[in-house]
């Protein structure tokens, strides 16, 4: 039987800190090898993905840079490309308007102020045209090896539910999430969360009674096991649920099982 550890303790820094070492420990478990999704063959071109990222899943994003880098190779050919072009090339990676002017002013900025190279500092990265702390490390990690928290929406939501920060603000996540996690890790831990975000945490309807880390995890919000959905499997041959099966707000089960899918 567990020792019951008294509310106080439950967040005093030692006893977060070593809540995320079983986090680690599990994640690093379930996800031993871990990399970016966004395809690149060069830091600009990563630089270039994760900007188009923003509100965007790296699967569209990988869809949209081939194409995109035939077209525009570098900094110098973004730079000097019509406004117009960049549109078109990225628009189905969303809120392209936005995005086609900070790829243009970000190559610009390349060019007149790091010889058209990507430079290897946070400090220099996020004076970049669209470029923030979370791009930035991104990049830092992937391309150059430099260790770096990456909060993203499933790196803040996952964090705040294990209790190892109490913050909603990406740059507070940020520091909590170093003061727990060795450097070394930085960037692999923030990859973890997001895979784990993806399949087993996810924003809506989190699969708790699935979840490696449930006995640890102090959220009140779990999803109880009792009110997952029918497996699709379940349903097939039947004409008609009972009452009790229907999603809350009514609906049919054919509807929930479509929705899950």
């Amino acid at each position: 039987m567990q020792a019951v550890v008294p509310l106080r303790s439950r967040s005093s820094p030692a006893f977060v800190r070593r809540r995320a070492d079983r986090v680690r420990a599990v994640l690093r478990a379930r996800y031993p090898e871990v990399r970016p999704q966004l395809l690149h063959r060069s830091p600009f071109e990563l630089l270039i993905a994760t900007i188009l990222s923003a509100q965007c899943t790296d699967r569209q994003v990988n869809r949209v840079t081939p194409a995109l880098f035939r077209e525009l190779p570098g900094p110098r050919d973004f730079a000097s490309a019509p406004l117009s072009r960049i549109e078109a090339l990225v628009r189905s990676t969303g809120f392209y308007r936005n995005k086609a002017r900070n790829l243009k002013a970000c190559c610009r900025a390349l060019l007149a102020g790091h010889g058209g190279e990507v430079p290897r500092t946070l400090e220099e990265l996020v004076r970049l045209p669209g470029v923030g702390r979370k791009t930035a490390n991104v990049v830092l990690g992937a391309a150059f090896g430099v260790p770096g928290i990456v909060v993203d929406t499933h790196v803040a939501r996952i964090s705040r539910r294990l209790g190892l920060t109490v913050h909603r603000d990406p740059r507070r996540i940020e520091q909590d999430l170093m003061a727990i996690v060795p450097r070394r890790e930085w960037s692999a831990f923030s990859l973890r969360l997001v895979f784990f975000g993806r399949e087993t945490c996810t924003a809506r309807r989190p699969r708790c009674p699935e979840c490696p880390l449930g006995s640890i995890c102090p959220y009140v919000g779990k999803t109880p096991a009792d009110s997952a959905l029918p497996a699709p499997q379940a349903l097939r041959g039947r004409r008609k649920a009972p009452a009790t099966t229907l999603p809350r707000g009514g609906g049919s089960v054919r509807g929930a099982t479509r929705r899950t899918g």
